[in-house]
């Protein structure tokens, strides 16, 4: 995405906006071929500048037009039926803070009206004091002030406002969080690394689409931030691993000591990056690594200098030779050389060798004889996220990445795979027989899923009390494509699987928000039949018939010949489901097979 006050983020064929000098005042609809500054001044570190569209196939679109080389932009036609929904993503990083406003169509297409970028340096605060200052807090509220009026200006119908590692890692992340909150209303979403991994694939998957090969052997998707660096693995296409590492450029500057300056410290940083990334290689099959993909202002950067057109306009390719080569002239220049030859901002063009010591070092790494370079942002993913989520669609390859991901955890934990298959499958099946009692929809359905698959985990610290060693190992785990708040919904779900239902002296359920308890509840009282179902570790209970009254929900498996086991357990764990459904279960013998049936004519 074009942001002209960053150096990497601007798209490779598209000429940069130019940036404002002074305040504009914004009293008509805001163009993206023209800066914006909102309604007065502000105390920032630079002017907002309105950005040109985002480099995109579809779904995202742009209104403008732009340059005639850039052969990446489709327009949607839009019909006058039509309903559209104004969103907005709003991205608070370690090194700015970005916005962009879209208009969605239902049919999940998103056209792109305004995109903002501010600078303002809450990465280095956090990484080297562990706080956010004060002045860089009134910096933050001042922007955000000025990306509400544009919100106001806009009418638009959703916001989500995320922030990164930098907020995260603050010690005063809560008091950050409600001084924007009280001063602009906006709320804003402290989302993990796991999060991140998936709004990146997402807009990866959405916007490069086809044109990159992801499906064959290993693939790993690479994106260096201020704070993190964030791996994704894929194999044949599927989401196999996913890992946050504390190689972020920003951070890696902010560990150096005050007295290391030129080739000493860039030696430092070189040789904590190849160590952090051989500590992960084997964990994460990176020597198996054909293809990578690499994104993030600084890869932008490196691919704007050095990279080749690939059949993608959103992917641009450098060889191993030419990355070795930039990354030899810059480590002999100083930040400030660096930003007069290439004119970028001097805060761009300190973390550059940080970062791209860090790309060297995977390709290094891995077998991939390039790097492809993709254009494509977390905030790209975001919008694409409210758009979908406007059009009520969800990626259903990302939703097999998590469970992919919860496959993986419960493999850790040497949980009883089939067992713990056999539970989920019966819980969805549960759930869609339920659907109008619960009332909940397909995003509970793989929370309740991934419940399922994990419920088990526990019995690896020990079988007494295991469901609640399940809640901690997974409150405690990152699930890819899962938010914090999910998580913990998962692992309270986990945790009610047996023995004593919710109640209001638990504290960490009374923690969780009065929608998180119900849903808890609700599917809790699913997974404890479920698990009842298979009680013997057998797999036997496969089939099954389903009969409501006004008080009895009565489940009749199919070809299943003794339930002895089974009905106790039923009666044993089946208190949560009458007191959150009213109804009482009860197991019958249900219609043998066919097998069956002339076994018992024959007697």
């Amino acid at each position: 995405m074009v942001t002209p006050s960053s150096h990497g983020n601007a798209p490779i064929t598209a000429k940069p906006p130019v940036v404002a000098t002074s305040p504009v005042v914004a009293t008509s609809p805001v163009v993206a071929t023209s800066p914006v500054v909102a309604t007065s001044p502000v105390v920032a570190t630079s002017p907002v500048v309105a950005t040109s569209p985002v480099v995109a196939t579809s779904p995202v679109t742009a209104r403008s037009p732009v340059a005639a080389d850039s052969g990446s932009w489709t327009t949607t036609d839009h019909t006058a039926a039509e309903v559209f929904k104004t969103v907005a993503a709003i991205d608070i990083g370690s090194n700015g803070i970005r916005m962009v406003i879209g208009e969605a169509s239902h049919q999940g297409a998103v056209e792109i009206l305004e995109q903002l970028n501010r600078t303002v340096r809450l990465g280095q605060d956090s990484f080297r004091r562990g706080k956010i200052s004060s002045r860089t807090m009134r910096a933050t509220v001042n922007i955000l002030r000025d990306y509400r009026r544009l919100l106001d200006f806009y009418r638009v119908d959703t916001v989500r406002a995320v922030a990164t590692s930098a907020v995260r890692e603050a010690s005063n992340a809560d008091n950050f969080v409600d001084r924007v909150l009280v001063a602009t209303g906006i709320e804003v979403e402290v989302i993990d690394t796991s999060e991140e991994s998936r709004l990146n694939l997402t807009a990866l998957r959405q916007i490069v689409g086809n044109t990159l090969d992801i499906n064959k052997s290993y693939t790993l998707i690479a994106d260096v931030g201020g704070g993190n660096t964030l791996l994704t693995v894929l194999k044949n296409g599927e989401i196999a691993d996913s890992k946050s590492l504390q190689l972020g450029s920003i951070r890696l500057l902010e560990t150096i000591a005050d007295n290391e300056s030129g080739n000493r410290a860039v030696d430092l940083i070189a040789q904590q990056v190849t160590n952090i990334i051989a500590s992960v290689t084997t964990s994460l099959h990176l020597e198996k690594v054909r293809a990578l993909v690499i994104a993030g202002g600084d890869a932008r950067f490196a691919a704007r200098h050095l990279g080749k057109q690939t059949d993608s306009p959103n992917l641009r390719s450098i060889s191993r030779a030419d990355l070795n080569m930039l990354v030899r002239k810059l480590r002999a220049m100083g930040p400030g050389d660096i930003a007069k030859e290439y004119g970028v901002p001097f805060v761009d063009a300190e973390t550059l060798v940080p970062a791209l010591l860090v790309y060297q070092a995977l390709l290094l790494t891995t077998q991939a004889p390039r790097a492809l370079v993709s254009q494509i942002t977390m905030r790209d993913g975001l919008i694409i996220d409210l758009a979908r989520s406007a059009a009520g669609y969800e990626d259903q390859v990302l939703a097999e990445g998590v469970i992919h991901s919860a496959q993986a955890l419960s493999e850790k934990y040497l949980a009883a795979p089939d067992h713990a298959a056999h539970v989920a499958s019966l819980s969805v099946r549960l759930f869609d027989e339920l659907k109008t009692e619960h009332g909940l929809g397909p995003r509970h359905r793989l929370l309740l899923r991934v419940a399922a698959l994990l419920h088990e985990v526990g019995g690896f610290v020990g079988s007494r009390a295991h469901h609640k060693h399940s809640y901690y190992l997974v409150a405690n785990s990152e699930i890819f494509g899962l938010t914090r708040a999910e998580t913990l919904v998962v692992a309270h779900i986990a945790r009610y699987h047996r023995r004593g239902s919710p109640k209001n002296t638990h504290i960490e359920y009374m923690g969780l928000p009065r929608e998180s308890r119900m849903v808890v509840s609700k599917l809790a009282a699913l997974l404890r039949v479920a698990d009842a179902l298979d009680r013997a570790h057998t797999q036997q209970f496969r089939e099954f018939d389903c009969e409501r009254s006004d008080d009895e929900f009565v489940i009749r498996p199919r070809g299943v010949a003794d339930l002895t086991l089974e009905r106790q357990a039923v009666n044993s764990k089946g208190d949560l489901f009458d007191e959150v459904y009213g109804m009482r279960v009860r197991l019958e013998e249900g219609v043998p097979t066919g097998k069956e049936r002339r076994s018992k004519t024959r007697h």
